[in-house]
């Protein structure tokens, strides 16, 4: 009315008001919000689905954003308990980064929502065995819905264990030489072997439950168990293997794995876990670096840039006919140090041996032998630079050495299986291949 006043209702002036008042103030005035209306009666997988379908435009709320919602009614603040800050100090996730004393160590990618799968697979496994004995089972869970209905106070008393088994797992873990969660065949597989951990408590100090332990791990890792369907497999590995250590049945992850042998001609790259299965195993088994004869502990891994790189030189071996997947299949690889790899570059076996000799610490061809031994390579196919040989001999050894670990024989017939990714792998990592072939070129996180 005011703008009317002040024009004294000049016919034009009235125009461009009423045009105002149609195009720009009927949009607010009509505008329809739309509201969702979720009472005290809700339940929480209704909450949640709710969330998960309408928050597409910020930022996705997963388990644990939504029990910090649960929790904060309480007066607890979850984000504040695993990020840490202000008067709480240091958080959970920084203890368990900092737990294992190495940089990038396994737990360093560890996220809220598998540590709150720990707990909720602890807290579940608990009352299973109590229900159990009062003749009321119920069921071990780490489903997104269950996650939601951890009590407060069973958070706060299980949290603190938890967080102990996940860094005895690191820890055991660290003696197989997985050093970084680079090398982790699979994140989801550190779930059940921290709620072990803590599940089992002072027995893990015992020989036999650390090799059963371990058995388990491998059998996970060399199987491939845990590329899908993984909160149902947490689930029955923390209740049967729990069992197994107290005298009971193998649990179903030893009785299920398989590794076929032809799986070794189709690992090709860090997206299967058995690759990096496979290249642990042979740090573990006492491999030694080609130029320096050392073995690959913890001292030289961070500083010495250990990576898989091929016996076999990729342009030796493109130069030469080899088929494709053989020359990039995780038989033609193993792990060395950089600089080992620089001297080797894309020349033959018999030449770079020769060289190796010269530039290195190796003093003579038999020590030279014994070292390509301790990868499971023969010597003498390799000065012959005769591929086809090695390669059978190699994928020999390598199979004997994987049997030994999973505990079981390997299986010979059969089709070789198409590659899937590891479901621990997020991120697309740059083939070794990049810097292997490129002697001019060095990693930017290389020394």
């Amino acid at each position: 009315m005011k703008f009317c006043e002040y024009w004294q209702f000049v016919p034009a002036k009235m125009q461009l008001w009423f045009r105002f008042a149609n195009e720009v103030l009927a949009a607010f005035k009509q505008y329809q919000m739309p509201v969702i209306a979720l009472d005290k009666g809700t339940s929480r997988e209704a909450v949640c689905l709710v969330f998960e379908k309408v928050n597409t435009g910020g930022e996705k709320l997963d388990a644990f954003e939504l029990l910090t919602a649960i929790y904060a009614a309480s007066s607890f603040d979850l984000r504040v308990d695993w990020r840490g800050g202000g008067e709480a100090g240091e958080g959970r996730a920084k203890r368990l980064a900092s737990g294992i004393a190495f940089p990038k160590n396994v737990l360093t990618n560890l996220q809220p929502t598998d540590f709150l799968q720990a707990v909720c697979l602890l807290y579940s496994l608990e009352r299973r065995r109590k229900h159990t004995a009062a003749g009321e089972p119920q069921p071990v869970t780490a489903k997104r819905e269950d996650l939601l209905r951890i009590p407060l106070d069973q958070f706060k008393a299980l949290a603190p264990r938890v967080e102990s088994g996940f860094i005895a797992a690191g820890k055991l873990l660290f003696t197989q030489h997985v050093f970084s969660a680079r090398d982790l065949p699979y994140q989801s597989q550190l779930i059940p072997f921290a709620v072990l951990m803590a599940d089992l408590g002072p027995k893990t100090d015992m020989l036999e439950v650390r090799s059963k332990l371990l058995r388990w791990w491998w059998c996970g890792v060399f199987g491939e168990l845990y590329g899908s369907a993984s909160e149902t497999r947490y689930a029955r590995d923390v209740q049967e293997v729990a069992a197994w250590v107290n005298g009971g049945d193998e649990p179903s992850t030893i009785r299920d794995a398989i590794f076929r042998a032809e799986r070794l001609d189709t690992m090709s790259t860090r997206l299967s876990a058995a690759y990096k299965g496979v290249h642990v195993l042979l740090m573990q088994a006492g491999a030694k670096d080609f130029r320096s004869g050392q073995s690959f502990g913890h001292a030289v891994y961070f500083g010495e840039y250990v990576d898989i790189h091929h016996i076999f030189p990729k342009a030796w071996c493109l130069k030469h006919g080899i088929n494709h997947s053989k020359l990039d299949a995780i038989v033609n690889k193993t792990p060395l140090f950089y600089k080992s790899n620089r001297i080797i570059g894309g020349s033959a076996p018999s030449i770079y041996l020769s060289r190796l000799r010269t530039e290195g610490s190796v003093q003579s061809s038999e020590e030279l032998d014994n070292i390509l031994a301790t990868h499971g390579i023969d010597a003498h196919t390799m000065r012959q630079d005769d591929f086809g040989t090695f390669y059978e001999k190699r994928r020999a050894a390598l199979l004997k050495m994987i049997e030994a670990v999973m505990g079981k024989a390997a299986y010979q017939g059969g089709d070789a299986e198409d590659e899937q990714p590891a479901a621990n792998f997020s991120e697309r990592e740059d083939d070794e291949d990049a810097i292997a072939e490129d002697e001019s070129a060095l990693p930017a996180d290389a020394p």
